[in-house]
C-alpha cells in the first residue's frame, strides 16, 4: 500500500512516531489495544511502508466515484441516524456494514451504541478503509474511556465477501446492518467495465421481453440489501440502510414473494442533493428482524419525523398511499383498452427530424430531402403537457408498420429516403439493444396496426403529471415515441370519451393512490392496465341508448 496520499490524522501520526520503533506483531497488538482493530497491518510491509512515509500526509487520491456508486456518508447525517435508532431502543451487540467506505457508519455507531462488542466493515477501495483505521486510532486516542468494540475490517468485494462467517459469530447477540450502499445499477457499472460488480445473475427472475428491453437491469443497492435480507433477516435485530426511493418501493413490493420476517418498516426521506450533492431521490430504509411478516412501511421526513403515508400491499394490491386507494380502490382492475407504447428506434440523432423549407434537418446538422411515403409527426413527452394536440414539432421516418417486416422492399420506391438511411447505416449497426439482433436493417420497435389509429388519448411515461392528453391528426396521423403510452382510436367521440373519463377527479385521484412520482418512470403500463373505469364510464353507455355514440366498454 502506498500511503503518499493518504491523509493521516495528526493524534494517529503522533501515535505512529512515538511507537516507532515497534516491531510488526508489537505494532498490532497496541493499535488493537488502542483502536479495537483486528490485524490493523495485514502485511508486515504496509507496516514498513508506513514509517518509511510517517512524516507526510496528503489529501486523498480517490478512483472514480461513479464506478463504485460512491456517495459517501457525511458525519452529521451518519450520526443523526445512529441516534434516531438510538431513540427506537435499539442497542445492538453486533454491527455489520456491507459497504463501509470511510466509515461515517462505523465511527458514528461507536460514537452513540456503548452496546456494541463487534464490528464488521467490508470495503473494495483500500484507501477508504485505511482513512478509516486511522480516524478510529484517532477517536480511541482522544476518548480514552469510550466503549471500544473488536472491529474487523475486510478489503474485499461486497460481491464475493462470505457473510457466513460473520454469521457464525453473531450467536444470538442483538444485530445491527447499517450502510449507504451504491446508487448505480449493474447496467452503468458494466459500461464502465468496473469490477465491483455481482456474479450475472437474473436475480428478480425478469423472464421474456421485458429482461430484453432493460427490466433486468437491477440497482446494485438492491441487490446488497436483498442480500443482506437473505442472510440476516432472522437474526434478532434491525436493519438500516440509506437507498434509493425506488429500492425501497421494490423491496416492499418483492415483500409479498419473499416473506421476509422483517416488520416495523419506515421509510425516512432525506434531502440527497444536500446531503450528497446526487440528484436521486433517496430515503433511510428502517425494519426489524425476525419478526412476523409485515407487508407495508410508514413514510415519513427524516428531518421533521413527520408523517406522509403508508405505502405497500392492501387487499392483494400495492399501493402508493394506502389512504387514498382505500377512497378509489373501486377503480383497480384490468383497463378496457389496450395501452400501447409509442415507437422505439435507438437513433435519434438519424431518426428525429425537423421540417424545414423543402425538405428535413436531423440533430446531426444535415439538411436534405426525403420522400413523404414514410415520414410521419411524433410527439414526445414533453409535447403531452396539454389538453388536445395536433401539431408535431418532430417528425420520424417509419420504416415498418408491424415489427419485424421487411424493410428492403419498401425502400427501393423510395430512393431518396432509401440513400439517406445508407449513408448512416452506422448508426443503425451501433444500435446495442438486442431487439434489433436478426432484424431486417433500419428496423423500429414498438409499431403496429395501433400506431396508426388517427385518435389517441396519451400520457407521458417520465413526467409526473397523470392528465391524458388528446392526439388529433394532422393531414395525416401522428405517431408517439416511446415514453408515451396511448390508446388508439378511429373516432373522436370516442377519444374525447376515454379522455373525459380518464381526467375525471376520482381517476386522477385513484392514479395517485398507486403511482410512485420518485421512480425513474412515474407511469408505466402496469400501471395504466390497473385502469378499470367501466363504472366511471356509464355516461357514455346512456349515450349509446340515446343514439349519440357507438362505444362499448
Amino acid at each position: 500500500m502506498n500511503f503518499d496520499h493518504i491523509d493521516i490524522v495528526y493524534e494517529a501520526l503522533s501515535f505512529f512516531q512515538e511507537n516507532k520503533t515497534a516491531n510488526f506483531q508489537e505494532i498490532n497488538q497496541l493499535l488493537k489495544a488502542q483502536s479495537g482493530v483486528i490485524d490493523f497491518f495485514e502485511k508486515e510491509a504496509d507496516y514498513i511502508q508506513l514509517k518509511q512515509k510517517v512524516e507526510t500526509s496528503q489529501s486523498v487520491a480517490c478512483e472514480s466515484r461513479t464506478e463504485y456508486g460512491d456517495f459517501q456518508t457525511n458525519r452529521n447525517l451518519s450520526l443523526s441516524i445512529t441516534k434516531y435508532l438510538s431513540n427506537k431502543d435499539i442497542t445492538p451487540q453486533v454491527l455489520i456494514e456491507p459497504t463501509c467506505g470511510k466509515g461515517s457508519f462505523i465511527l458514528s455507531a461507536i460514537q452513540t451504541f456503548n452496546s456494541l462488542q463487534q464490528v464488521f466493515g467490508i470495503e473494495i477501495q483500500e484507501v477508504y478503509l485505511w482513512e478509516l483505521k486511522f480516524e478510529l486510532l484517532e477517536y480511541f486516542l482522544k476518548n480514552p474511556t469510550a466503549n471500544k468494540p473488536e472491529i474487523h475490517l475486510y478489503h474485499c468485494n461486497v460481491f464475493d465477501f462470505d457473510f457466513q462467517q460473520i454469521k457464525k459469530q453473531i450467536n444470538g447477540r442483538e444485530l445491527l446492518v447499517i450502510g449507504n450502499p451504491p446508487w448505480v445499477t449493474n447496467s452503468t457499472l458494466s459500461s464502465l467495465n468496473s469490477k465491483n460488480l455481482p456474479t450475472k445473475s437474473n436475480f428478480k427472475n425478469v423472464k421474456g421481453i421485458d429482461a430484453i428491453t432493460g427490466k433486468g437491469n437491477f440497482d446494485i443497492g438492491e441487490y446488497i440489501a436483498l442480500n443482506m435480507l437473505d442472510l440476516f433477516a432472522k437474526e434478532k435485530g434491525n436493519f438500516a440502510f440509506l437507498i434509493k426511493n425506488s429500492v425501497i418501493k421494490n423491496i416492499v413490493y418483492e415483500q409479498k414473494r419473499n416473506k421476509y420476517p422483517i416488520s416495523n418498516l419506515e421509510k425516512h426521506t432525506i434531502n440527497a442533493q444536500k446531503e450528497f450533492g446526487a440528484a436521486v431521490d433517496a430515503s433511510l430504509f428502517v425494519c426489524k428482524f425476525n419478526s412476523p411478516p409485515e407487508f407495508t412501511a410508514k413514510e415519513f421526513d427524516f428531518y421533521t419525523s413527520k408523517s406522509r403515508v403508508t405505502l405497500g400491499w392492501i387487499n392483494n394490491k400495492f399501493a402508493s398511499d394506502i389512504e387514498k386507494y382505500k377512497k378509489y380502490q373501486q377503480f383497480d382492475g384490468v383497463c378496457p383498452f389496450e395501452w400501447r407504447q409509442g415507437i422505439k428506434h435507438d437513433c435519434a440523432k438519424v431518426m428525429e427530424l425537423e421540417r424545414i423549407d423543402g425538405g428535413f434537418r436531423n440533430a446531426l446538422g444535415e439538411e436534405f430531402e426525403l420522400e413523404e411515403d414514410l415520414v410521419y409527426g411524433i410527439l414526445k413527452s414533453s409535447d403531452l403537457q396539454i389538453d388536445r394536440i395536433d401539431t408535431p414539432r418532430k417528425y420520424t421516418i417509419v420504416t415498418q408498420k408491424k415489427v419485424g417486416q421487411e424493410t428492403k422492399q419498401i425502400l427501393e420506391n423510395l430512393p431518396k429516403t432509401k440513400a439517406y438511411l445508407e449513408r448512416h447505416k452506422e448508426h443503425f449497426l451501433q444500435r446495442k439493444s438486442s431487439i434489433y439482433k436478426g432484424k431486417p436493417m433500419y428496423s423500429i420497435f414498438g409499431v403496429g396496426d395501433y400506431s396508426f389509429k388517427p385518435y389517441k388519448v396519451a400520457i407521458s411515461g417520465l413526467y409526473k403529471q397523470t392528465k391524458f392528453t388528446l392526439v388529433e391528426p394532422n393531414g395525416t396521423v401522428l405517431l408517439l415515441d416511446d415514453t408515451c403510452y396511448f390508446i388508439g382510436f378511429d373516432t373522436l367521440e370516442e377519444a374525447q370519451t376515454v379522455q373525459s373519463s380518464l381526467n375525471k377527479p376520482e381517476i386522477q385521484a385513484f392514479i395517485e393512490s398507486f403511482m410512485f412520482t420518485d421512480a425513474k418512470r412515474a407511469i408505466t403500463k402496469e400501471l395504466l392496465m390497473r385502469i378499470d373505469f367501466e363504472s366511471n364510464a356509464r355516461q357514455p353507455k346512456r349515450c349509446v341508448v340515446e343514439g349519440q355514440l357507438n362505444l362499448e366498454f
